[in-house]
């Protein structure tokens, strides 16, 4: 370190009797003031639990922040804004060194550490209407590195414990080592600690080549680093230099021509910054995620205590977890051009803890971190609560619900995804096949009101609007508060804030925070077992069989597409994963219909559960159910009203259609049966969804078994089967999540699909 270097120089130390006697009447005189001999017994406990002040190389560089994986040991970044290259002695010109004591400090070698004249001098300035400090250069370097931590804090305490140390200081070092340490230490802004890399920050030189303009310059910065910044604010760092320079002259260390022509030269002449190629800061792995952990402490702790408090801070990321996240969507970005991305939050349901973190292609060209700072529609994702909201109303899976389209449902006109009309369905079908007509009923049932609620309460922390259209996922979340919140479910019914950081200790070892996983119970076990088992049956045979695992892990979930195909969602639960995936443009410009989140699930659970013991969800009892769930003027539950297709006109009094309760004879527990048949429909071998007795909606002659009825051949996608089956989500072919054959949209109501509001 430079201080030693100049430990080693032949140096008069300060041995002045009279200094001790100062601070002791400074002492007194504050005691007297502040009334009595009781706060000089105070006086002496305050410098007690002094920080070892005889060391002062430990305390000459800060201590950077260490951000370590959940293992505890893997290092993912270290946070630091000390850019410092300490330089001996000879290394710093004298325009630096003789102007910085003409500006902080004109009475540095003839006091002790601490400046009684200096203090009553810079009283009078102030009362005068100037501006001066009245700490010496010697208290500056004390505050700035021995008492870093009680920097901040306005005390009569801290004061005189600065003092104390200052002067102990003026005892064991000589004057040119403090000034020395004093340079290698001083905050000059934009990262840069210390003369030597604010010499280079700046202009791209050596300490010891800088100029009298350029030495004045930098000698003006630590008066207040952010607003004398030459690259952010040259205007007022030119002033300040110019009061430097001014005070340079005074003292004689320049003469008045050199003061005219330094004062004459604009700070744009001679102003050449470093270019700066690292602008991760520190961040070695996984920027998205430690950048996200970076601005949780920002929003915790002082920048000091961040970027020179010497933390160590443990985080929730899991590298196994994070690896098959980075490789399900890396395989994801391959099959899609550029202009797309993929981003999403992992969670533990039973802790909180964020596993892993995917929030864009390329931290270095956009550090916009899609997961955590991109609102965007969830889509039909958001059903999801509208169902919860229901069974906890006593709306049962099997309660049968208007699913036909288009709508007027209390004035709000929508329809499903291509205009499909399902007609009658069971609720749990209705979610399997995201009609929006059926839970926009839904919503209006239990109330809007009720939805945000729900919500809200499982963990979305946006506020949410109480209107028609918030099941069909209008307001724009963030990947982590949908993940947090489907951890609800997962887990049993226990809310959990998603938390990236599991433990921080500060420099000594002390440990000053530890994540809180208790969580708030926000739904009844069997509301959350209920909602699991419809949950089940969209993988099974509902708009997401493209997110159904390969690997035999149980999973549930729910897509999400928003209006005119922006986003495209997919929320899915494990027993050991909550998953909220987007994919879409950072532009939010439409994409083709073939990129879904869907298949992104699929892949990370098959990578994930690699080598690791399958899990079951919580079970527990089923909730109870009302009998009495009906509203004719909606359309739900059981009993006639009447129907003739056209929902602008709900009157009772016409009876063209005829509303009953029907129910599959499977004992399908993820309840998603039931349904009754509009169109003629030859036998069925299983449609699960809408498979009624005649095996669902709009089937051909002697379909056999595409679960929303069949196509001329039978065997179609898994909702509506077009001419060949074997498709994805909805309709067959080869699209993922709402396509017909070939992979192109659906179009007949058979082939099934959403709303085209969202998905």
């Amino acid at each position: 370190m430079a201080s030693r270097a100049a430990k080693n120089r032949a140096g008069k130390r300060t041995k002045q009797p009279y200094v001790g006697l100062l601070v002791f009447l400074a002492i007194v005189v504050g005691v007297l003031c502040a009334g009595g001999a009781g706060l000089w017994a105070l006086g002496n406990e305050w410098l007690k639990d002094l920080p070892d002040y005889t060391d002062v190389d430990a305390y000459n560089t800060a201590q950077k922040t260490t951000v370590l994986a959940s293992d505890e040991s893997t290092v993912l970044a270290e946070f630091y804004v000390e850019n410092r290259e300490p330089v001996n002695w000879d290394e710093v010109n004298d325009y630096v060194k003789k102007g910085t004591i003409a500006t902080e400090d004109e009475r540095f070698y003839e006091h002790g550490g601490f400046d009684l004249w200096g203090i009553m001098r810079s009283v009078v300035v102030n009362l005068m209407g100037g501006q001066e400090g009245a700490s010496t250069i010697t208290q500056q370097f004390v505050r700035n590195t021995i008492l870093l931590d009680e920097m901040n804090e306005i005390s009569f305490k801290r004061k005189v414990r600065e003092i104390y140390i200052a002067v102990k200081l003026e005892e064991q070092y000589t004057k040119d080592e403090i000034l020395l340490m004093y340079l290698n230490t001083i905050n000059y802004g934009n990262g840069a600690y210390g003369i030597q890399a604010a010499a280079q920050e700046y202009f791209s030189k050596d300490a010891s080549d800088l100029s009298i303009v350029e030495a004045a310059t930098l000698i003006g910065i630590p008066q207040s680093p952010t607003a004398n910044n030459p690259l952010e604010n040259p205007d007022t760092c030119e002033a300040r230099r110019n009061v430097v320079l001014d005070r340079m002259r005074s003292n004689g260390v320049i003469t008045q021509e050199e003061y005219d022509a330094a004062i004459a030269t604009p700070l744009s002449d001679y102003l050449n910054p470093t270019q700066d190629d690292d602008s991760n800061n520190g961040i070695y792995l996984y920027p998205y995620f430690t950048s996200y952990v970076r601005q949780l402490l920002l929003e915790q702790y002082d920048q000091n205590e961040v970027f020179k408090g010497g933390l160590t801070v443990v985080t929730t990321l899991d590298l196994r977890v994070q690896e098959a996240a980075e490789a399900a969507a890396a395989t994801k970005r391959e099959s899609m051009s550029d202009e797309y991305d993929v981003a999403f939050t992992v969670i533990d349901p039973d802790d909180g803890y964020i596993k892993a973190l995917i929030g864009g292609r390329d931290f270095q060209a956009d550090q916009y971190n899609l997961a955590t700072q991109a609102y965007r529609s969830p889509g039909s994702s958001f059903k999801t609560f509208t169902l919860v909201g229901a069974l906890e109303e006593g709306v049962s899976p099997q309660t049968m619900v208007d699913c036909s389209s288009p709508a007027n449902i209390n004035g709000y006109e929508l329809e499903n995804y291509n205009g499909a009309s399902y007609g009658t369905r069971t609720m749990a079908s209705a979610f399997a096949i995201s009609s929006n007509t059926g839970f926009v009923r839904l919503s209006e049932y239990i109330g809007a009101d009720r939805v945000a609620e729900t919500a809200n309460r499982m963990g979305i922390e946006t506020e949410l609007p109480a209107n028609q259209s918030l099941t069909l996922g209008t307001t724009e979340v963030t990947t982590k508060e949908m993940a947090q919140a489907y951890a609800t479910i997962a887990n049993g019914g226990t809310a959990r804030e998603g938390q990236a950081i599991q433990k921080i200790t500060d420099r000594n070892g002390k440990t000053i925070f530890e994540a809180d996983t208790t969580g708030t119970k926000a739904l009844e076990p069997e509301i959350a077992y209920a909602a699991t088992q419809v949950m089940e049956g969209v993988l099974t045979n509902g708009t997401g069989t493209q997110a159904m695992p390969s690997c035999g892990q149980v999973a549930a979930g729910k897509t999400g597409t928003s209006e005119n195909w922006r986003d495209s969602y997919f929320c899915g639960i494990t027993p050991q994963y909550s998953v909220a995936i987007w994919v879409g443009s950072r532009t939010e410009a439409q994409m083709p219909e073939s990129l879904t989140a869907a298949s992104v699930f699929a892949d990370f659970i098959d990578r994930v559960m690699e080598g690791q013991p399958h899990e079951e969800f919580p079970t527990a009892g089923q909730p109870t159910y009302r009998s009495d769930v009906y509203d004719a003027n909606l359309h739900i539950g059981s009993g006639s009203y009447s129907y003739d297709g056209d929902d602008d006109d709900d009157d009772d009094s016409d009876n063209d259609g005829h509303y009953s309760s029907g129910r599959n004879d499977s004992d399908d527990d993820s309840a998603a049966s039931g349904g009754t048949s509009h169109g003629t429909s030859g036998p069925s071998t299983g449609g699960t969804i809408g498979g009624g007795a005649s095996g669902g909606i709009s089937g051909g002659t002697g379909g056999t078994g595409g679960e929303i009825g069949g196509g001329a051949s039978g065997g179609g996608g898994d909702v509506g089967g077009g001419d060949v089956g074997g498709g994805d989500d909805i309709g067959g072919g080869g699209g993922d999540d709402v396509s017909g054959g070939g992979g192109e949209t659906a179009t007949d109501p058979g082939g099934g699909g959403e709303a085209s509001s969202a998905e």
